[in-house]
C-alpha cells in the first residue's frame, strides 16, 4: 500500500481517557521505587500488569517475573501484582521467609474485602469473571467455599446456590460493562432477590474506557486498541467497539503490528489505549499513522479522570532489613552487619 498525503482528509480519532489507570501507574511506580529503593531483584509475582512493554522495560531494571510463589530464593522482596493474590499466597510468602509488597490495585482489594463480608455472613458468592484470570483466581481465594464462577450469560442456566434469598454478585474489575450487566440480568432472572454489591466492581478506568471507545466507534471506520493480548480490559475495548459499529477493530502491543491492509478504504481511524498501556506505545501508533497521511488528529473526551492512589505501605519500611531478619530468625544467625 503507498503513502498516502495529509491533504487526502484522513484523520485521527484520539479518545480520552485512555492509557494508565490509577492502579496501573501505583504498580509501575512501585516496582520502581522498590528498584531504586532496594536495589535488585525485586521479585515480581506474576506480570505487575498486563502489558509486555511494561514487563519488558521492568526486567532491563531488576526486575524478576515469577508465576510461583517458591521460584522466589528465601530472603527475597517479592511484590504481588495489580491482579491481586488469594490469602494463600500471603501465607506462602511468610513460609518462603520472604518480605512483602502488595501491590493489588486498591479498587480490587474492595471486591476481595467484599468477598471476605459476604462470605462472613453465609452468602452465596457469584463471582463474574473470566475463568484463569489472575484477579478471578485472587478474589476466588478469599471465599472459595461461597464463590461460584460465572463466566458470562451462558453459564447462569448451570449455578446453583444454597438459599436463593442469601445471594450476591460480585465481579472481575475489568469486564465489558454491557455483557457484565447482561449477565446480572439473566442472574436476577433465575434469582430475583439477588444482592448488588454497594457499588459498583468493574473499575471507574475500564468503564470510561468503553465509554470512549464507543464514541469512537460512532465516526471511525477503523479502531485501534493499543494494549497486550493477556490484557482482559484491551480486549474488552475491541469487542466493545465492533458492537458499537465499528466496521473493524484490532489489539496491537506495537504500531509495527499494524496491518497497511486495514486502512484500506478507511478515512478516519479511532485509536485508544488499554488501562496498563504508556503512552509512548500511543505515540509510536501515531507517528505510524501520520506517517501515512493520517495526521490530522482530534482527541474526543468523554470523561475527566483525576483518582490517584498512594504507594503501596511496605515501601516506607526497610525491607532489606526485614527480609534478612526473616531468613535469621529461620537460620539462627545474626543478620549480615550486626
Amino acid at each position: 500500500m503507498g503513502r498516502m498525503t495529509a491533504s487526502t482528509g484522513r484523520r485521527v480519532l484520539l479518545a480520552a481517557p485512555r492509557g494508565y489507570c490509577a492502579g496501573v501507574d501505583r504498580a509501575v511506580i512501585a516496582v520502581e521505587k522498590a528498584l531504586e529503593q532496594y536495589g535488585a531483584p525485586i521479585y515480581v509475582r506474576h506480570e505487575i500488569v498486563h502489558n509486555k512493554y511494561v514487563v519488558q522495560t521492568l526486567e532491563k531494571k531488576g526486575a524478576i517475573f515469577v508465576e510461583r510463589t517458591e521460584e522466589v530464593p528465601e530472603g527475597s522482596i517479592v511484590m504481588f501484582s495489580a491482579h491481586g493474590v488469594a490469602p494463600v499466597v500471603h501465607d506462602e510468602a511468610a513460609a518462603g521467609r520472604l518480605a512483602t509488597i502488595d501491590a493489588t490495585c486498591p479498587l480490587v482489594t474492595k471486591v476481595h474485602k467484599e468477598a471476605v463480608r459476604f462470605a462472613g455472613d453465609d452468602f452465596d458468592i457469584l463471582l463474574i469473571g473470566h475463568e484463569g484470570h489472575e484477579e478471578v483466581i485472587g478474589t476466588s481465594g478469599e471465599a472459595p467455599d461461597h464463590i461460584t464462577l460465572v463466566d458470562g450469560p451462558d453459564d447462569v442456566a448451570k449455578v446453583e446456590v444454597r438459599d436463593p434469598s442469601k445471594v450476591v454478585w460480585l465481579s472481575q474489575t475489568t469486564l465489558s460493562v454491557d455483557e457484565t450487566m447482561e449477565t446480572v440480568d439473566a442472574l436476577k432472572e433465575k434469582f430475583p432477590q439477588l444482592i448488588s454489591p454497594p457499588s459498583d466492581d468493574i473499575c471507574y478506568a475500564t468503564q470510561n474506557r468503553q465509554i470512549a471507545v464507543k464514541k469512537l466507534a460512532e465516526d471511525a471506520q477503523l479502531v485501534i486498541v493499543v494494549g497486550s493480548k493477556n490484557s482482559s480490559n484491551s480486549i474488552r475495548m475491541v469487542e466493545v467497539a465492533l458492537d458499537a459499529g465499528a466496521s473493524a477493530a484490532h489489539l496491537v502491543d506495537f504500531a509495527a503490528e499494524i496491518d497497511e491492509a486495514w486502512l484500506e478504504g478507511v478515512t478516519t481511524v479511532g485509536l485508544t489505549s488499554g488501562a496498563s498501556v504508556p503512552d509512548v506505545l500511543v505515540d509510536g501508533v501515531l507517528e505510524w499513522l501520520a506517517e501515512r497521511g493520517y495526521g490530522d488528529v482530534e482527541t474526543v473526551k468523554t470523561a475527566e479522570e483525576s483518582i490517584t492512589f498512594s504507594l503501596p505501605k511496605e515501601l516506607r519500611r526497610d525491607l532489606r532489613a526485614e527480609a534478612a531478619a526473616l531468613v535469621a530468625e529461620r537460620t539462627g544467625t545474626a543478620p549480615s552487619g550486626e
